[in-house]
């Protein structure tokens, strides 16, 4: 039921290794969400307030009487503004979850008077979708009023609310927005004293029409939400929403055809170990108050600490986090659970057709663009610190944390070609191997921006630091204009450890002359197509 969105930290997806045992591969999991690194504790501090937010807003709606219909709409309301909600400053993410009431109470006034109407409510979530997506090109703002309109629909159909509940659930989300804002903004507002950088685009923009990421994206999203529709009323009458819910979620932060067949699989996946946890854990307790109320805290931090990391982990918390909320209700039983799972799939297979059949975005053209936006990047990081250790004011910080985030976007991207399930093994060689010295780069920047930001290391300016420079700046020209094949190796003689500065120059010319290769491909193609 709950969102799945990659945070302002990296979104670097599972990619496990070619193993084909399950226990190693659940090793290869935990360790990835348990032991991935987090700089400056991001994802703890941002699970911790996710649930000392979410909680006092569900606890509020309790304390003014609200319905427990009224209190699940609340603490979604609350779930979304935390989790959703990405503006690049402080400011910006306030104007956002001010203007989240504005999109999403008329979109559940619509639910609920369609309640009784299958046709007209079929049309107008297919127009919510459709526009929820095309939303996307409006950069962190469009996106979360996108997914905050989807969702205050979804929630209606969860909760079968009709027109004679609209009041309730309205105040609900309203008072549930304004409990954790005054959490997000007043009591813990750590980003105030953290150097917020943009999230990158979701694609590189200029297009018009049908030729932009985000127009094909919204018919892709209409179309498959239309085939989930109408196949998952099918297979239940009550849970349909299931399906439709599935196909919206798989398509959030994936661009091209091959990272939603990804999703796609991963969502099924997190859904089935999800089910099989509840069976274990969610039926035993039957909605009994005070264990579902723990399990459910439990469950809202492993969402917001696993999404950055494990897309199965996120839907392993968020399918458990259902089942303990129908526990609630007082609905909760192994067919609905099947029910469930069927849904998710028919969710899933809509998503997987659209992508193929509608208007496709490749996973080479997204693959390409991120690259080249992370190639330009290195280069912008090594001129601010180039710049900083001459003496100017440049600070690469920001530029380091931006070059994080890209790193993390083509990683989304790059994970269908490293997927285990992928057969073209010299594609998945390369792209690994371009993984690997994208890293590298990204260490000799770190390296590099740490030495800069030292007033004792900082070097006089000279010839050589400037040559490197520019070296550096021809090989990323050459890689980002397909002229990969024109990248020279760097001279053995050049600087080593006695300069530091210079010598994580060197390895990041290095780096970018081995990237040519893996690049290139073996038909001479750019970056990686194949």
């Amino acid at each position: 039921m709950w969102p799945s969105m990659a945070l302002r930290t990296s979104a670097a997806p599972f990619a496990c290794r070619s193993r084909t045992d399950l226990s190693g591969a659940g090793q290869a999991v935990l360790k990835k969400v348990f032991m991935a690194p987090d700089p400056g504790r991001t994802r703890l501090r941002f699970a911790a307030r996710g649930v000392l937010g979410i909680g006092p807003a569900v606890a509020v709606c309790g304390l003014a009487g609200h319905s427990l219909n009224g209190a699940v709409t609340g603490g979604l309301a609350a779930l979304l503004a935390l989790f959703t909600v990405t503006d690049a400053t402080v400011r910006g993410q306030a104007v956002t979850t001010a203007l989240l009431p504005a999109v999403g109470l008329p979109v559940l006034a619509a639910a609920t008077e369609l309640h009784t109407s299958p046709v007209a409510r079929g049309l107008v979530l297919l127009a919510v979708v459709g526009a929820g997506v095309y939303a996307r090109r409006w950069g962190p703002r469009g996106h979360s009023l996108g997914v905050f309109a989807f969702m205050t629909f979804f929630v209606a159909q969860f909760l079968h609310a009709g027109p004679e509940q609209l009041p309730e659930l309205s105040a609900a989300v309203l008072l549930a927005l304004l409990t954790t804002s005054s959490v997000r903004f007043v009591l813990w507002c750590y980003e105030r004293r953290t150097t917020l950088v943009p999230l990158p685009a979701p694609m590189p923009t200029g297009e018009r029409g049908l030729a932009r990421a985000t127009t094909r994206q919204a018919v892709q999203a209409t179309a498959a939400a239309g085939f989930a529709l109408v196949l998952g009323q099918l297979v239940s009458g009550d849970r349909w929403y299931w399906a439709v819910g599935a196909t919206w979620w798989i398509f959030v932060n994936t661009t091209s055809r091959g990272e939603t067949l990804v999703r796609g699989f991963r969502r099924v996946l997190g859904t089935v170990l999800g089910i099989g946890l509840g069976l274990a854990v969610a039926l035993p307790v039957a909605g009994a108050p005070v264990p579902t109320a723990l399990l459910v805290a439990v469950c809202v931090f492993g969402i917001f600490y696993s999404a950055a990391v494990s897309y199965t982990w996120m839907m392993l918390s968020v399918t458990l986090l259902a089942e303990l909320l129908y526990g609630l209700l007082g609905v909760l039983d192994p067919a609905l659970l099947a029910v469930r799972l069927a849904e998710t799939g028919v969710g899933a297979l809509g998503a997987l057709l659209a992508v193929a059949l509608v208007l496709p975005i490749t996973t080479h053209a997204t693959t390409d663009a991120w690259i080249q936006h992370a190639l330009r990047c290195v280069h912008a990081c090594t001129a601010e610190a180039a710049a900083r250790l001459a003496g100017a004011s440049a600070d690469p910080a920001p530029r380091v944390a931006e070059l994080e985030l890209l790193l993390g976007r083509v990683r989304l991207s790059v994970a269908p070609l490293v997927h285990p399930l992928n057969p073209v093994r010299a594609r998945k060689r390369r792209a690994h191997r371009v993984l690997a010295l994208l890293d590298d780069c990204a260490h000799e920047i770190r390296g590099l921006a740490a030495v800069a930001a030292d007033p004792a290391a900082s070097p006089d300016h000279d010839l050589r630091l400037a040559a490197a420079c520019r070296r550096v700046e021809t090989a990323v020209e050459a890689l980002t204009e397909g002229r990969a094949d024109r990248v020279t190796a760097p001279a053995p003689d050049r600087p080593h450890t006695a300069e530091p500065a210079l010598a994580h120059l060197h390895g990041l010319e290095r780096a970018l002359s081995e990237l040519a290769n893996p690049l290139r491909g073996p038909s001479g193609s750019p970056l990686l197509g194949a």
